[in-house]
């Protein structure tokens, strides 16, 4: 029992003093991509996040999904999932939640956190100050936790600030903006031509369900809609709940740190006011059983405040995917800005403008230019107000997140400074560590020095050649244009004939397109046209090229929309290859073409979009010559994805034990083995709301073993779902040969691999 007197002096909460090499502060999904990659790394990280769960926007106390480069797979922007531990947080997600419950992203979440030995991690916990030890160097941050009233004071080497709006830069006295900078300072044709302080606005959703009787509404007096304009009570739609309502915006006007909470009340009486609309204005059908089943209490934010780093990402590093020699991430969500007054607005919800393809993140922009132990990590990267309209969505804060903790780790095990860090041999090798953690830098290729595989003579079961793609039983009205996309090879002359079906006599126009970058997959160069007469029946089209192609590159087939004349679609499926159509896709501002009515310094060009599976099967084609880009040599190439060309082995659909066998002329002593699979990186796996229609990719191998030398077992998975396995080997094992026997799950899909590392 605890009985104490009174206390003249008062009282003073419980202190704890914590000691970590880093300090995360912010637990969204770029700040638990920073802690992980450094606790797997060997440092030892303090996450404190001021909410009673991680994943801030994600998380289910707002309930966003999470997105980036792949935008619900309505831009062009082919196999740009962002790699690395966001990957493996969303793949987990799908194979747990792949309904979109946001209560088990929240576990998934907390798991992955605890996981880490090297992770203490505090919960409902604020930071509220910043020490210094000198005028450029963060010492330590000063935290409460409301729930145990402990006052902590955490020391760290190094900080890391994910939390959003940047509260620990802010104290620490870190240059910073907030607002949007005028078309002159940056030469940003997006821009205002004055500066100003308008900036996007945060948003509260709710979620609904039939309670499967009748169920009455009596709204809150403070519920209102009476502001809203016409055209956004147009937009209500009775089955919209959650992220659908992003439009639900409000604050951009406002100051979205210090105004936050009556932005928070504002929202609220909209939200209350809305449902009263839908259940009692009698304007909505089948409303009765309706119940209103959650509502947000806090409300997602998009924007705040931007840190100056030392560099500051433009419109035009976005638009024009500007290279950069220190690149550590990459976005590819469009340009995306709201209207400051969001909901009480007369323009459109939003304005969005793609880019052709993904663009790069240098490393400069996450490190503070004035502090010297201090990483940006989140939408408080720096980056221009154009360009943050594009690199604010979660799933690219966290690539960036994963990159952040990985450099601290080096930054500590080599001794090196921040400034040291920028020089160019430490971000190569930076670069390097990322790439091999299956992170996934465009442009940026892994070397195979130090890969023991690559001085392996690797010999395979059976090597897939693309000569065809043979036709099912199901057509596909060309209602929209439909194209196959596939990695053609330099110095060939194609020839691709096509089954198809006509219902009357017609005419249709087939091309081979190519994009102008060869890295993109916007066919904006057209190599190839050809028209053909058609009478009806079904037939077969065939187009060639008249000149080799100069660059090996992803190639489009195209068949012109004519809802007169069907294609035949193929029922295999195949790792870097999917069909594509000139379709819409209005949740990402996708009308089949992106249109820019004035000289606003971005492009006009095609959308050609996959559709999600079970759609979206491929077009059946015969190919000459066959596409041998699925080989072998392929498993120590210089990327673990579709890039330039497919960079995967692909066995043949008939090989029924397809295996890779590596043989070195010497024993070599192995400690670690690590695989890459193909989780279909076209696939945007939103962890919440939307929903997927399978729990694992079925491009990817479940059942796998390694064999020794000798056909010892040294390795079995049985449940791989996951887009890298490594494996460290409890004893070192002494071989000249390791087989590596693989399973095929489906007769659709043959058996592939995107690399074999061995150290």
């Amino acid at each position: 029992m605890q009985n104490e007197l009174f206390s003249q002096e008062g009282r003073l909460n419980h202190y704890s003093r914590i000691e970590a090499e880093l300090v995360v502060v912010g637990g969204g999904l770029a700040g638990v991509c920073c802690a992980i990659s450094a606790a797997r790394a060997g440092v030892t990280v303090c996450l404190i996040q001021d909410r009673p769960v991680l994943g801030g926007n994600a998380s289910s106390e707002v309930r966003l999904w999470t997105l980036g480069a792949t935008s619900h797979m309505g831009n062009n922007n082919r196999w740009s999932r962002e790699g690395g531990i966001i990957d493996e947080i969303l793949l987990e997600n799908l194979y747990r939640n792949k309904e979109g419950n946001t209560l088990i992203l929240d576990t998934i979440l907390y798991e992955k956190v605890i996981a880490e030995t090297n992770i203490t991690l505090l919960l409902n916990t604020a930071v509220y100050g910043s020490n210094k030890s000198s005028a450029t160097r963060i010492e330590s941050v000063s935290a409460f936790c409301s729930q145990s009233s402990t006052q902590y004071k955490i020391y760290g080497k190094w900080f890391c600030d994910a939390s959003g709006d940047g509260i620990l830069a802010f104290q620490s006295g870190a240059s910073f903006r907030m607002g949007a900078e005028s078309t002159r300072e940056f030469d940003e044709k997006l821009a205002l031509h004055e500066e100003n302080q308008e900036l996007l606005g945060h948003s509260i959703y709710f979620y609904s369900k039939d309670a499967g009787k009748p169920v009455t509404f009596v709204p809150p007096a403070f519920a209102s809609i009476d502001k809203m304009s016409l055209d956004r009570l147009k937009r209500i739609k009775r089955d919209d709940v959650g992220p659908r309502l992003w439009w639900l915006e409000y604050g951009g006007n406002l100051n979205t740190i210090e105004e936050s909470e009556q932005i928070k009340h504002e929202l609220w009486k909209v939200v209350y006011g809305i449902w009263d609309y839908i259940k009692n204005s009698g304007k909505f059908e089948n409303v009765e059983n309706l119940t209103l089943e959650w509502v947000g209490t806090i409300p997602g934010k998009r924007e705040s405040r931007r840190f100056n780093g030392h560099y500051m990402l433009t419109q035009q590093d976005v638009v024009e995917q500007a290279t950069f020699w220190d690149a550590v991430s990459y976005g590819g969500w469009s340009i995306d800005h709201h209207p400051g007054d969001g909901i009480y607005s007369d323009k459109p919800p939003c304005r969005q403008y793609h880019s052709k393809g993904v663009y790069q993140i240098p490393l400069r922009c996450f490190v503070s230019k004035d502090i010297d132990n201090l990483f940006f990590a989140g939408r408080i990267i720096s980056a221009s107000h154009i360009a943050f309209g594009s690199t604010r969505v979660m799933a690219t804060c966290a690539h960036g997140g994963h990159a952040v903790g990985s450099a601290v780790a080096m930054c500590l095990e080599k001794q090196l400074s921040s400034n040291q860090l920028l020089e160019p041999e430490n971000v190569s090798e930076l670069q390097q560590r990322l790439n091999r953690l299956g992170h996934f830098i465009p442009g940026v290729e892994t070397r195979q020095s130090a890969n023991l595989a690559s001085s392996a003579s690797i010999s395979v079961s059976s090597e897939f050649e693309l000569d065809q793609l043979p036709a099912s039983s199901n057509w596909r009205a060309l209602d929209i244009s439909a194209a196959q996309l596939l990695p053609l090879q330099a110095g060939e002359k194609y020839t691709f004939t096509v089954p198809i079906r006509v219902h009357r006599a017609t005419s249709l126009t087939c091309e081979v397109r190519v994009s102008s970058k060869s890295q993109n997959y916007t066919p904006d160069v057209t190599l190839e046209t050809q028209t053909f007469l058609l009478e009806p029946g079904e037939q077969t089209v065939t187009i060639s090229m008249a000149e080799p192609l100069t660059t090996s590159q992803y190639g489009f087939v195209c068949l012109l929309n004519n809802p007169d004349v069907d294609v035949a679609l193929s029922s295999i499926r195949l790792s870097g290859v999917v069909s594509v159509f000139n379709g819409e896709n209005r949740a990402v501002s996708n009308t089949g073409r992106q249109v820019v009515p004035d000289d606003l310094g971005v492009d006009e060009f095609e959308f050609w979009i996959p559709e999600r599976r079970p759609g979206g099967e491929n077009l059946a084609l015969l190919v000459q010559p066959a596409i041998r880009d699925f080989s072998a040599a392929n498993l120590t190439s210089a990327y673990t994805r579709p890039y330039l060309t497919s960079n995967a082995w692909v066995a043949e659909l008939s090989d029924t034990a397809p295996s890779v066998c590596l043989t070195w002329s010497q024993p070599q002593t192995v400690q670690r083995i690590c695989l890459h699979f193909d989780t279909d990186f076209d696939h945007a796996l939103e962890s919440s709301l939307w929903g997927h229609h399978e729990s694992r990719i079925p491009f990817c191998v479940q059942h796998w073993q390694i064999f020794d030398e000798a056909d010892r077992l040294i390795w079995e998975c049985e449940n791989q779902y996951l887009s890298i396995q490594h494996i460290e080997l409890s004893e070192p094992c002494h071989t000249r040969q390791l087989r590596i026997q693989l399973r095929q799950s489906s007769s659709d899909i043959p058996v592939s691999l995107f690399g074999v590392e061995v150290g």
